[in-house]
């Protein structure tokens, strides 16, 4: 337990520290947002900030910092340093570099600040890639939550049912105005959220429960190795490049860019509370990581959930807790669609205002994503779990180019380039490793893998150079 109120004291503190840091380094003024130069009551409009920063937690609050955590977990108390760390240092930086980028670029989405501080190349790729990614994000958030909801209601209304439910859900809300779904629903899903988590902690500490302190030890049943696979299991919960899809949206409804750092760095720090929660509960409840993982194979993860929040809430309690677990999906999901059709419409230049516009790109989106829920979901978790954080590493780069160019010192540059080129090994060294992957063994993987953040850091360094003998 002191490891877990440690960790939770170390999070609050990263966000008024080196949050306030990342804040004065990006240097936000009072240039009016996008949102209040040409509100168009669809994706540009101007919302208060408590309800953006709800909106942007429920955006980015999977199903990932749930089922990541608690897959995470199976390494043992190690992922809590992931949790901690990887979201202050890495994944709230990314979230708030995101964000605040866009809204210095209208609300341009993160394909589009690739190409601006990457090149070309780089955009079309970004391009391609993220609209993929969204829709598997889209796809995973249907089928986990609707594996959850058929536990809890009549055998007619399966899972089949719920996946149907939830891709008409998601018509409507990819289609309409920003405020009049999404802005209304999420700041009663955020009340959901809070309650839940306060109630498995509570149910934990009631039940008697021991939350395992921090061991440095690889405590996974299998001996899978902590790097890469951890820190791309638990995705959502430290750092991912999803929610760089998602801040663009917020990017187009924030009022001040003073607002930035409650919104995007509060967020990602919220989420990583979410995803600590569950990390604990999960060795917690079953006594072992290899209790844990056997309950994952033999329950999957909703299962867990599901066994999770009714044994320590009760049936009441472990229905509105599973309605918080979700909630998270849904509220991604739902944006998740909604940020592909921005994407294309940036891409192809489609005027978003008039609906048929809207309908002819999202019922091409919904229908692969409606395919794509056939698929088993640890194949498509795993593939959207190495995407997430393959987007991490490339938006990354482009926020420290950005930073090379914009501030104050160039060095601040590398408060997002030492992250990113983390994220590099840990994306190359997992796909030349992974099972879906080319099945390289370890001793051969981690060296290519750190050559290539080195070369990766290097062009970095090369396009810097070159970016400021232009502006000499």
């Amino acid at each position: 337990m002191i490891t877990f109120i440690c960790a939770l004291a170390i999070l609050l503190f990263g966000y008024f520290l080196y949050g306030k840091l990342t804040e004065k380094v990006f240097r936000p003024d009072e240039r009016p947002t996008p949102a209040m130069n040409h509100p168009d009551g669809v994706d540009y409009v101007p919302m208060k900030t408590w309800r953006v920063f709800l909106v942007q937690l429920l955006n980015i609050a999977g199903t990932g910092p749930i089922f990541g955590a608690l897959m995470g977990s199976v390494f043992g108390p190690v992922v809590y340093l992931w949790i901690v760390f990887g979201s202050i240092l890495g994944g709230a930086v990314h979230d708030y570099m995101s964000g605040m980028i866009s809204v210095r670029m209208n609300g341009a989405s993160v394909s589009e600040i690739v190409g601006k501080y990457l090149g070309k190349a780089a955009k079309l790729i970004m391009r391609i890639f993220s609209v993929i990614l969204l829709i598997l994000v889209g796809t995973v958030f249907t089928t986990s939550p609707a594996a959850l909801l058929a536990r809890l209601t009549p055998s007619w209304a399966n899972t089949l049912f719920w996946v149907a439910v939830i891709l008409a859900y998601y018509f409507l809300a990819t289609l309409l105005p920003i405020d009049k779904l999404i802005g209304k629903l999420y700041p009663i899903f955020g009340g959901v959220l809070i309650i839940m988590a306060v109630g498995i902690i509570v149910g934990l500490g009631i039940g008697g429960y021991r939350i395992p302190e921090l061991q440095l030890a690889n405590l996974h049943p299998d001996g899978k190795p902590v790097f890469p696979y951890m820190f791309i299991t638990v995705a959502c919960g430290a750092i991912s490049g999803f929610h760089a899809t998602q801040s663009p949206m917020m990017a187009r409804c924030i009022k001040s860019e003073k607002h930035g750092r409650k919104v995007f760095y509060g967020a990602m720090i919220a989420e990583s509370v979410i995803a600590l929660v569950w990390a604990a509960a999960g060795v917690a409840f079953y006594g072992a990581t290899g209790g844990l993982q056997n309950a994952l194979t033999n329950l999957g993860q909703s299962g867990v959930v599901y066994d999770i929040s009714v044994s320590l809430l009760g049936v009441v309690g472990g229905a509105l807790a599973i309605i918080g677990v979700v909630a998270c999906p849904v509220s991604s999901g739902d944006t998740a669609f909604r940020s592909a059709r921005l994407t294309i419409a940036d891409w192809f230049r489609f005027d978003q205002s008039k609906l048929p516009k809207r309908i002819a790109i999202t019922i091409p989106l919904l229908a692969v994503g409606a395919v794509l829920t056939q698929l088993d979901f640890d194949v498509v978790w795993r593939y959207f779990s190495w995407s997430n954080q393959t987007l991490a590493m490339i938006t990354l780069w482009a926020a420290a180019m950005y930073l090379a160019q914009n501030a104050k010192n160039r060095w601040y540059s590398l408060m997002c380039a030492i992250p990113a080129a983390f994220m590099s090994a840990v994306s190359c060294t997992y796909i030349l490793m992974a099972e879906e992957g080319f099945k390289i063994s370890a001793n051969i993987a981690y060296p290519i893998g750190i050559c290539f953040a080195a070369a990766c850091a290097a062009l970095y360094a090369v396009k810097c150079a070159k970016a400021l003998r232009e502006q000499v």
